[in-house]
């Protein structure tokens, strides 16, 4: 294996440097996609933007054929394959990101969705026409090569077709006993949130198939067995013990798709740190929010990814996600007549709701926050997330609404005319101030607009009108969805992060197309709304209000 030879020669380079911890494992055995001497100069040498390029790109010959020409080549340069041959290795090893790849068409894809009916907005009604047409765009499925050649490609083969995100994200998201980051190689040992059971939720609600969730059921126990197994923590509080979950991967080395920004980053730490640091990485990856001042806060370097300690923080919507899956898993057995499974979810769900209580919840500021196990404190940043148990319906304080309400106002959230913000840290990072993202406004809205109070279902239409004019704007002035808008920019594009702002774009379209549909007899493409000032909160309820108490 000349990869290892080339490692083990490096770690005596380093004096066998992992001084403060011992090398851990690389995220998989590939000496292509995941680790080793190849995989270390392509990225270093920057012959891409964006390091997932090259990771993404299938191989022309058999691995052991590209490893061992590499092998001879860097022998050849002690080590060190000046820039042009390097491109030149690639061209001729590898094939472009996306040839294993051809275009799918759902099914049951319509041309003209009933839904659309219910949008009066005339322009509105054509735009969410059009963000319809997108999933055609965003449909893939896997050439035959992927399943005959497997070891020639990082993209893990599926004989099902999906969906992509867009712009960079060009692979699915399925089920290996977790979801992982991605459908990957490089990605396996790191799990997206747990959402698989909410997926099967809704679709039991469109389709009422049971029988697709009796094949299905112990496909999502294994996931969440998968956090209980890999990502449990224990908190400790006034003489009671609480097990809830946190991000955690450890698995070494940099990140493939942005291995020369976290090789740089590393080289800023002594030797000994380095492997803690890429775990810390791979972690805010697993959460979704990478990267944000959430990761970052309570350590002793709180302005610089250097100090991320993502897995030292036990988040509030990991676990607002795990309490929903194990109340839907309940569900799920109850209405397949397994009533022994039924109360083993139950139970768990009634357990995490005191742990949420307990750990999390302030009752003073009306929010839930994020523990630093560390630190043994609550991170009282405003972050949407904050609000995850409001939209899981994980709390059983009936005025929990109300108090949420008042957080956004104390925060002066609701004075954002474009959009939810991410945070109200400006880091620089894409998951902080100024960005705002489509999930985030969807766990905001929805929560409030399952609330009983009257007041908060309007506030929630206040903020999607905002969101729809927001995206609506930009499309009009862009033809393009994007993945995260600036909301201190007139709702623009966002920025920020480790790469260019992205088009396509899965969830903001999906996110919008919900509002529309949910929304679509009362949003308008008008005008932008005013600010949301809290004392003006009573003026902008007060129409909606007398209307209720007209006559019927």
């Amino acid at each position: 294996m000349p990869g290892r030879t080339w490692e083990l020669c490096l770690l005596l380079l380093l004096g066998l440097g992992l001084r403060s911890q011992e090398a851990l494992s690389p995220p998989c055995e590939s000496e292509i996609y995941c680790h080793g001497e190849l995989l270390h100069q392509v990225q270093m040498a920057k012959l891409y933007q964006d390091d997932k390029q090259f990771v993404d790109m299938p191989l022309s010959i058999a691995p052991e054929q590209v490893l061992q020409t590499f092998t001879e080549l860097s022998r050849d340069h002690n080590h060190s394959i000046p820039r042009e041959q390097l491109q030149v290795f690639v061209h001729e090893h590898f094939q472009a990101k996306g040839q294993e790849l051809q275009p799918w068409t759902p099914a049951d894809w319509k041309d003209s969705p009933q839904f659309l009916q219910k949008i009066s907005d005339a322009k509105l009604r054509a735009w969410a026409g059009q963000l319809h047409q997108l999933w055609k765009k965003l449909g893939k499925k896997m050439k035959p090569e992927v399943l005959s050649h497997p070891e020639r490609f990082s993209l893990i083969y599926s004989e099902h077709p999906f969906i992509v995100p867009g712009g960079r994200f060009v692979e699915f998201y399925y089920c290996y006993g977790h979801v992982p980051n991605g459908g990957r190689v490089y990605y396996l040992q790191r799990s997206q949130p747990p959402l698989l059971t909410l997926m099967m939720d809704c679709y039991l609600t469109h389709t009422n198939d049971t029988a697709f969730l009796q094949e299905n059921t112990e496909t999502l126990a294994l996931e969440l067995d998968f956090w209980t197994k890999n990502r449990t923590v224990s908190v400790s509080l006034e003489g009671k013990n609480y097990l809830l979950n946190h991000y955690y991967v450890p698995y070494g080395g940099p990140r493939p798709e942005s291995y020369s920004k976290d090789a740089e980053l590393a080289d800023t730490l002594p030797e000994g740190d380095r492997e803690a640091l890429w775990a810390e990485l791979k972690a805010g990856a697993e959460s979704g929010w990478d990267f944000s001042s959430r990761w970052l806060i309570g350590g002793p370097n709180p302005n610089s990814l250097s100090g991320i300690r993502t897995s030292k923080l036990v988040p509030v919507d990991l676990n607002a996600f795990l309490c929903q899956a194990e109340e839907l898993m309940s569900n799920f057995y109850s209405r397949l007549g397994n009533d022994s499974q039924a109360t083993k979810y139950r139970i768990l769900r009634s357990q995490r709701l005191a742990a949420l209580n307990a750990v999390l919840w302030d009752e003073e500021t009306g929010a839930w926050f994020d523990y630093d196990l560390e630190n043994k404190k609550k991170n009282r940043e405003f972050y949407p997330s904050n609000l995850t148990p409001l939209w899981a319906g994980c709390f059983s304080d009936p005025g929990v609404a109300d108090k949420a309400l008042k957080y956004l106002e104390d925060n002066r959230i609701l004075t954002y005319q474009y959009g939810i913000p991410t945070s109200l840290q400006k880091t620089g990072q894409q998951w902080d101030f100024p960005n705002a993202w489509a999930p985030l406004q969807d766990l905001v809205i929805r929560g409030l607009a399952k609330a009983p109070l009257r007041r908060a279902q309007e506030v929630a239409f206040q903020l999607a009108q905002n969101w729809i004019r927001t995206n609506f704007d930009v499309y009009s002035q862009k033809s393009a969805m994007y993945e995260k808008y600036d909301v201190s920019n007139g709702g623009q594009p966002g920025g920020g992060g480790e790469y260019e702002v992205q088009e396509g774009f899965g969830w903001t379209n999906g996110v919008v197309l919900m509002l529309l549909d949910r929304y679509g007899d009362r949003l308008t493409s008008g005008a932008q709304l005013a600010f949301l000032e809290p004392h003006c909160l009573a003026a902008a309820l007060l129409p909606s209000l007398l209307l209720s108490l007209l006559p019927q």
